[in-house]
């Protein structure tokens, strides 16, 4: 089997690794991959949204399919030229996409299909934007309606925080095209837990649930991120809650997707908020979570091959009857960001990793210079996976390796999962 896998971070280095443990004699050719990819497959220097260099690899190269991991693509619409050229790829239409490229689209169609999710208002324009706050109150949440690399939400306590993030929006243009129109949503409470689920467009799949730790910084303060850290499984995602949200969220989603006529096939993502009312949904998005996904692989068993599972989705002959997805051990990922993240990255930083690291080290932003040197390339330069039997242990490792990666304004959290430990806690 030859696997072309689309993307160049943490994600997809999660992914190679899958496609690897799973079945060394898969041949993965990733483009643009990065250092880390590179020791698992064959790395092309192409972009990642030149679709028509894409077709033209899979083609030449005889790809068996193709994996799609970053949204950009997608909202490029590499998946309808893929099907239009005949070739097997995993992943949604760019009209199917719009569930994450768009969540002006995404909030209409859950309130069409009867979805849980907040209130929310879509505006253009500053005052209206401005009235949907004051209708709601605060805490309020501030929302670029397109794609902000994981950036573009602002949860605002006062009326004047509010009305400044609208402003830098739809005024000051801080997420571009993004934030030229923005959602204007109530504040939930709760704890939030990610869902992914395989779909093929009319049944899906339920994954290991993990938690994502949005804040730069420990205690979840700081500002807004694409992602710190991450954990799986979450003891809060019992069968029962991931029932409800697989009948009540993701096959509601799934069938209204594709009653609009865009079915959705590939990786439905759900973030969700644990209300008093019960889960609702945060946001969705169309492909593998970031930092997410370096949690879930690692601990995801199948009763299928992960390539048999992407390549039946990807050439369209559906789930496998009778499939199922179970976690098996805990893993913990700590996520090592540059100098200046989240607003300005520094990059060129030489990186000293450890000699046998007791985790596994997913790259993200990293590159090799003019001498060969492993260097920071990116905002998020390093995911670092720690998998044992136990919560507590997976915690500790992926601590201890994080703590021994070495390069200058190195930043990461300390406390990746510590609703869980603090579970773990109270239960003894």
């Amino acid at each position: 089997m030859k696997v072309l896998l689309v993307g160049g971070g943490g994600r997809e280095h999660a992914l190679a690794w899958r496609l690897k443990q799973d079945d060394p004699a898969i041949t993965v050719i990733a483009v643009p991959g990065n250092p880390g990819i590179a020791e698992l497959a064959e790395c092309l220097p192409a972009s990642a949204t030149d679709v028509e260099a894409l077709v033209r690899i899979a083609r030449e190269r005889r790809v068996t399919f193709t994996i799609v991991g970053p949204e950009a693509p997608l909202a490029a619409g590499v998946v309808d030229r893929f099907r239009a050229e005949g070739l097997p790829i995993f992943g949604p239409t760019r009209e199917a996409a719009e569930i994450e490229t768009s969540k002006a689209f995404s909030k209409a169609l859950m309130r069409e299909a009867g979805v849980p999710t907040a209130r929310a208002i879509t505006a253009t324009e500053v005052d209206r934007a401005k009235g949907a706050v004051r209708a709601f109150g605060v805490p309020v949440v501030i929302k670029a309606s397109g794609l902000a690399a994981g950036k573009g939400v602002m949860v605002c306590a006062t009326l004047e925080e509010a009305d400044a993030a609208i402003e830098s929006m739809l005024v000051g243009g801080a997420f571009g095209v993004a934030g030229s129109e923005v959602l204007v949503e109530e504040f939930m409470e709760g704890e939030e837990l990610s869902l992914f689920a395989l779909t093929d467009g009319r049944t899906v799949l339920p994954l290991p649930a993990a938690q994502d730790h949005k804040r730069l910084r420990d205690g979840d303060r700081g500002p807004n991120t694409g992602g710190m850290g991450a954990y799986a499984p979450v003891s809060l995602a019992t069968p029962a809650l991931v029932d409800e949200v697989t009948r009540c969220i993701l096959q509601p989603t799934v069938d209204a997707l594709a009653a609009r006529g865009r079915p959705f096939t590939g990786l439905l993502y759900a973030g969700l908020m644990l209300t008093g009312e019960g889960p609702k949904v945060v946001e969705f998005n169309c492909r593998f979570g970031d930092p997410e996904t370096q949690a879930v692989l690692p601990v995801l068993r199948l009763s299928v091959g992960f390539a048999e599972l992407l390549e039946s989705i990807a050439r369209g002959d559906g789930l496998p009857a009778g499939v199922r997805a179970h976690a098996q051990g805990h893993a913990v990922t700590t996520v090592i960001a540059a100098a200046g993240y989240p607003d300005q990255p520094r990059a060129g930083a030489a990186i000293e990793l450890p000699a046998s690291p007791d985790a596994l080290l997913f790259h993200a932003g990293t590159a090799r210079d003019a001498d060969g040197r492993l260097v920071t390339a990116g905002g998020r330069v390093l995911a670092v996976t720690g998998v044992a039997d136990t919560f507590a242990e997976a915690q500790r490792k992926s601590l201890a390796v994080a703590r021994a990666v070495r390069f200058e304004g190195a930043q990461f959290r300390g406390d990746i999962g510590w609703r869980e430990g603090a579970r773990g806690a109270r239960a003894t």
